[in-house]
């Protein structure tokens, strides 16, 4: 039986690290404090004695106070931090600039937030700061500080960084935030670490030769280094549900311990001495691929598994999780609002509590091995689902086959590429070899993660939000319980095997005379799913099929009008305007596959820009959005902001220089409410996505062109200003110089768009030009380097 004792005491903590971390908690009294995590802790124990009343030890009063005193500690723990960092918080707010001193505790990553290649210009890391000096006082701190510097400081090393101090985000685990003027190291970090760096640094340059997906994944897979992991293969995996192989988390740690307990038996080593080198060679890994909150989840409960095997009792697992997440969350209670913390702990909850039982009814079917082959990723699937639609509102259709199709070929990546990090600085040449070798395994994964994303229906929008999640995890749970509610069944029933040798009439008529009212009860519950699932995503699934899956810039058909469509994920876009009144805009990126529109700019309010924001919101979720300065019509502006404010839509208003990331695209605002009048207040919004860069000239007129002149670039892709007319600037075309120069006009309109001029003008710098009037809704995509066509 499955011992769940500890499970009231893991839900009360995290219940209460959630609640007192949140934003706006406002809860100061340590007495509110404490009878906060002790109403949660008895109220979690009320609604969870039933469940648990089946499993190994009844929950009694002792599970409750131990509930309510893991509770306690996570809230006393919670206070004590919340006091040390407030100093830095409050001078956050004040926006003071300030000098820290501290040790660098996150791998500092590339980060950009203007068009360009990844980690061009800035880092981001965390500090945990220990001094604090601002205004001319120095003082302690204690408190970690998320900084962005154009240095990338080493890991673990002392330093002393100078900036500008802004508030954190709301429930973040950093107490502020530091845009660096100067860093500079004081300390290095320890001798240890500095080795492990060398063998990072190593790795890299040795797998620095092989293919491009070599170079991103072998790294990945080995150490969880993914800076070099191409953005497409990073979202194909993303979208089938590979990503956890570049997530170093249980997977890896059980792969090192089993290959260590396995030379330690070959080499016939006594127990005490395999526990010391297993502790330790997991301590390495831990220092190796940085202590994130999914490697520190696999680390102590790694802990608990090498205590059991040293006393001679080996610990259950559910145990063990829960306790590790206890403990955790007690140090750092911040851990509890952690995305990779929480999928850490639900696929090995998942893992622990479903993979058994889905293996029992699956073998007599499949056999034990397919079963357990088949069950480890449902498991998993069945529990992180939930939270993954938190992330992206869509539901992978195609993970459990992608993880099947993958799963030999991980065990050799992680090995074979952690083998050479060991090689990598001492014997190059053969570490790279191995590497070569190890490349050809994530080469299987990376065919996988591609031909599975490109599947029909690979991945299904849902409902975002925590809505989308609890409709989720109720939909799983109806169909776990309906699986799991009956005992394992013998195999293939009789009646099929007869009908293989008579007829398949023979065997319909034998099992509808053995159906049961438990069968119908699953047949209906089954038939609610399917139709629930077909409401949902059905409507989004219709995309045109001259629209390929993989277009990163798509140019709406909307008649006179303008809307464009920028990709910054598998279902999700950045769409600037919308066209005129009626439902092509929203028809076309119901077409195109796009749930989520990660940003809405609104270039300027005349009608044919935004009449068709209604189907537009109406038929997806929308993040935010973005709209000119300058109010006119103000009859427009103000109906738009309306629709916007009943939607529920954040609004910013768009301002020169504004800058920001949706997935994997990036923007910047060149121009913003320049010139006199709606047209030449457009937003002029430059973009880069999937290596493409695109510029949307909304409705500028001369002025308005002639100021972005000095201001732009060359581009990959321009949308040309006022769907084509005459007033086209022939020193921002040449500035310019587009491969493509898409335009929006309605056909026989009675403006004359485009005109000869235009067309000629971008064709003369060497664009080729694409028109909806003649083709319709066209979409780009790139593919080898080359940019192609798609639509007309």
């Amino acid at each position: 039986m499955t011992d769940l004792r500890m499970a009231p005491a893991a839900l009360a903590v995290w219940t209460a690290a959630w609640m007192l971390t949140g934003p706006g908690a406002g809860w100061t009294g340590p007495a509110a404090w404490v009878a906060a995590a002790l109403v949660a802790a008895t109220c979690l124990h009320l609604l969870l004695t039933a469940a648990l009343t089946r499993g190994t030890g009844r929950p009694t009063a002792a599970h409750t106070a131990l509930a309510a005193a893991c509770a306690l500690a996570v809230t006393v723990s919670t206070h004590v931090q919340l006091a040390g960092r407030a100093p830095l918080g409050d001078l956050a707010e004040q926006r003071v600039t300030a000098t820290l001193t501290g040790l660098v505790v996150c791998q500092p990553e590339p980060f950009s937030f203007a068009p360009g290649p990844p980690g061009s210009g800035q880092h981001r890391w965390v500090l945990a700061a220990r001094g604090l000096e601002a205004r001319g006082v120095g003082s302690a701190a204690r408190a970690h500080v998320q900084v962005l510097s154009s240095t990338a400081p080493r890991y673990g090393a002392t330093v002393t960084v100078s900036g500008a101090l802004r508030p954190a985000e709301p429930g973040a685990a950093e107490a502020a935030r530091l845009t660096a003027d100067s860093t500079s190291e004081i300390r290095a970090p320890p001798a240890g670490l500095r080795v492990l760096d060398t063998h990072r640094t190593a790795l890299l340059d040795v797998t620095d030769p092989l293919s491009a997906q070599g170079r991103g994944l072998v790294p990945g897979a080995a150490i969880g280094d993914t800076t070099r992991l191409p953005d497409d293969l990073a979202e194909e995996m993303r979208s089938t549900g590979l990503a956890h192989i570049t997530a170093v988390s249980g997977g890896h740690f059980a792969v090192v311990v089993a290959v260590l307990t396995l030379l330690c038996s070959l080499a016939r080593l006594p127990r005490p001495v395999r526990v010391a080198l297993v502790a330790l060679a997991s301590l390495a890994f831990v220092a190796l691929v940085r202590p994130e909150p999914a490697v520190l989840r696999a680390a102590v409960m790694a802990a608990f598994a090498l205590t059991g095997v040293a006393i001679g009792r080996p610990s259950q697992s559910v145990p063990a999780l829960a306790a590790s997440v206890v403990g955790l969350l007690v140090v750092d209670p911040w851990l509890a609002r952690s995305f990779g913390f929480v999928l850490s702990a639900a696929a090995t909850g998942g893992l622990v509590l479903l993979a058994a039982p889905l293996a029992a009814r699956l073998a007599p079917w499949t056999g034990e091995a397919a079963a357990f082959a088949v069950a480890v990723p449902l498991a998993a699937q069945a529990a992180c689902g939930p939270v993954l639609v938190l992330l992206d509102p869509s539901v992978s259709t195609v993970s459990v086959l992608a993880n099947l199709l993958a799963a030999p070929a991980l065990v050799p990546a992680t090995v074979l590429g952690l083998v050479a990090t060991v090689l990598a600085p001492g014997l190059p040449t053969l570490a790279g070899l191995v590497a070569w070798a190890a490349s050809g395994a994530t080469w299987w994964i990376a065919a996988v993660a591609h031909w599975c994303a490109a599947l029909p229906g690979a991945v299904v929008p849902w409902l975002g939000g925590p809505a989308g999640a609890l409709l989720l995890a109720v939909l799983t749970g109806v169909v776990l319980w309906v699986v799991l509610r009956r005992a394992p069944r013998p195999g293939w029933p009789e009646s099929w095997r007869a009908a293989a040798r008579s007829s398949l009439r023979e065997a319909l008529t034998t099992r509808r005379r053995r159906l049961t009212r438990a069968g119908v009860v699953a047949l209906l519950a089954a038939g609610s799913v399917a139709v629930l699932v077909v409401v949902v995503a059905v409507p989004r699934l219709a995309v045109r099929p001259d629209i390929p899956r993989d277009w990163l810039v798509a140019a709406c058909d909307v008649g006179q009008g303008d809307a464009l469509a920028l990709r910054t994920g598998p279902t999700s876009a950045v769409v600037v305007d919308v066209g005129p009144d009626g439902p092509a805009a929203g028809r076309c990126l119901d077409e195109l596959g796009v749930a989520r529109v990660d940003l809405l700019v609104l270039s300027h309010f005349h009608a044919d820009h935004v009449g068709g924001l209604g189907p537009v919101l109406a038929g997806r979720k929308v993040a935010a959005a973005l709209v000119s300065p300058v109010p006119e019509p103000a009859a427009n502006a103000a109906a738009t902001r309306a629709a916007l404010a009943a939607a529920g839509v954040p609004v910013g208003v768009a301002h020169t220089g504004d800058r920001g990331t949706a997935g994997y695209l990036t923007w910047h605002v060149l121009l913003a409410g320049a010139g006199a009048g709606a047209n030449d207040s457009s937003i002029a919004l430059a973009a880069r996505t999937g290596g493409l860069d695109v510029l949307a000239l909304g409705d500028l007129e001369d002025a308005g062109q002639m100021e972005l002149v000095p201001l732009a670039g060359r581009t990959d892709v321009v949308k040309v200003a006022h769907h084509g007319s005459a007033v086209q600037s022939r020193a921002l075309a040449e500035r310019l110089r587009p491969a493509v120069a898409l335009v929006s006009s309605g056909r026989d309109n009675d403006y004359g768009h485009p005109t000869d001029e235009a067309l000629d003008l971008y064709a003369g710098v060497g664009a080729a030009v694409v028109r909806t009037d003649e083709c319709g809704t066209v979409a780009l995509v790139v593919r080898g380097q080359e940019v192609s066509l798609a639509g007309c």
